[in-house]
C-alpha cells in the first residue's frame, strides 16, 4: 500500500479512520471556533494509538488559518494571538529563559520556516541579563539557528543540546517545515505539539529528535505543512477525478520528489510572520501586536 503518512496529527487520525472503518482508542479530537479561526485539538493518550498514527502521546493542536490567507480585517493580530495562547497554554507557567530553534535549510524555501520565523522573535535573555529593570515586563528567549547535517556536519540535536546545557533553559521551542498528505492543507495550517519533533521526518530525511528525552526540557514543535510527497498527490488527484491507478505503479516514486506551492516564497514569508508574532504574545504576555512592530521594526 502507498504510504499516506502525514506529519499532521489531524490528518494521520483521518487517514486511519478512512483505512480502517472505524474509529481508533487512545485518541481524542475536539474543535473549536477562536476569534474566527478552526482550531483542532487531538490529544493522543493510548499506546497503540501511538505507533497507529506514527506520533507519540500527547497534544497537537492545528490552527486553520482561512482567515488570514483570505486577509480579513484583523487576521493578523487574531491569528497571532490564537497562536500565542495555544503555545501559552503549553508552556503553562515556565518561568526561565525560553529558547527558540528555527530548523531547516534557509537556502531552500519551502524549508526556511525557522529561519524566516527567527526574524520575527525578539531576542532578549541577553538584555534581560545586562538590563534587568529596563526589561522586567518582557521573557526571557534566546535563540539558535542550528542549520543541517548537510551544510554543518552536526546533527541539530547536539547543537541544540549543547546550547540547552550551556544556558539551561525553562523549555525549547522547535519551528520546522512539515509535510502534508493533502495540497489544500500546504501552507493554511499551524500545527503546534507539546511532544517535540523529528527533523526531516517529513520528507523522509529523518534526524535525531528534538524532545524531552534528548534535550531534558520541555520541547514545543510549531510547524507549517509546507510540502507533499508527489506521488501521494498523484494518487489522490487520480481518484478525485475517478481514474483507476494502480498503487504499485507510483509506489517506486513515492519519497523521491516532493510538491510545493508556485506562491511558496510568499506564503513562507508571511506565515513565518504570523508565528514570530505568535511566539512573541505566548513569550511577552504584555505586548500587542503593535508593540512587536515598534520592537522589530
Amino acid at each position: 500500500m502507498l504510504s499516506r503518512r502525514s506529519d499532521l496529527a489531524m490528518e494521520a487520525k483521518k487517514i486511519w479512520r478512512e483505512d480502517n472503518l472505524r474509529e481508533l482508542q487512545g485518541v481524542s479530537e475536539t474543535e473549536a471556533l477562536k476569534r474566527g479561526f478552526r482550531v483542532v485539538t487531538v490529544d493522543i493518550t493510548g499506546d497503540d494509538a501511538s505507533v497507529e498514527l506514527c506520533k507519540p502521546k500527547g497534544r497537537y493542536v492545528t490552527v486553520e488559518l482561512g482567515r488570514f490567507l483570505r486577509r480579513e480585517d484583523d487576521s493578523f493580530s487574531d491569528g497571532a494571538a490564537v497562536i500565542g495562547e495555544a503555545l501559552g497554554e503549553m508552556l503553562g507557567d515556565t518561568l526561565g529563559t525560553v529558547l527558540v530553534a528555527g530548523l531547516g535549510n534557509p537556502s531552500i524555501t519551502p524549508d526556511a520556516l525557522g529561519h524566516l520565523t527567527l526574524r520575527n522573535t525578539l531576542i532578549t535573555r541577553h538584555l534581560r541579563e545586562r538590563m534587568p529593570e529596563e526589561f522586567r515586563d518582557f521573557g526571557s528567549v534566546a535563540a539558535l539557528e542550528p542549520g543541517v547535517l548537510g551544510t554543518t556536519g552536526v546533527e541539530s540535536v547536539d547543537i541544540v543540546g549543547a546550547v540547552v546545557r550551556e544556558i539551561r533553559p525553562a523549555a525549547v521551542i522547535a519551528v520546522d517545515a512539515l509535510a502534508s498528505r493533502a495540497m489544500d492543507r500546504v501552507c493554511t495550517t499551524v500545527q503546534i505539539a507539546d511532544t517535540g519533533i523529528v527533523p526531516g521526518s517529513g520528507v523522509g530525511n529523518t534526524r535525531g529528535a528534538l524532545n524531552r528525552e534528548t534535550l531534558g526540557v520541555p520541547v514545543i514543535a510549531l510547524g507549517v505543512p509546507t510540502v507533499v510527497d508527489a506521488a501521494t498527490l498523484a494518487l489522490d488527484m487520480a481518484r478525485e477525478a475517478g481514474v483507476d491507478i494502480q498503487e504499485s505503479a507510483l509506489r517506486r516514486h513515492q519519497g523521491t520528489m516532493i510538491v510545493t506551492p508556485k506562491d511558496i516564497d510568499s506564503s513562507v514569508t508571511n506565515i513565518s510572520r504570523l508565528i514570530g508574532y505568535g511566539i512573541d504574545l505566548a513569550l511577552h504576555p504584555g505586548l500587542t501586536v503593535q508593540d512587536i512592530d515598534v520592537f522589530l521594526g
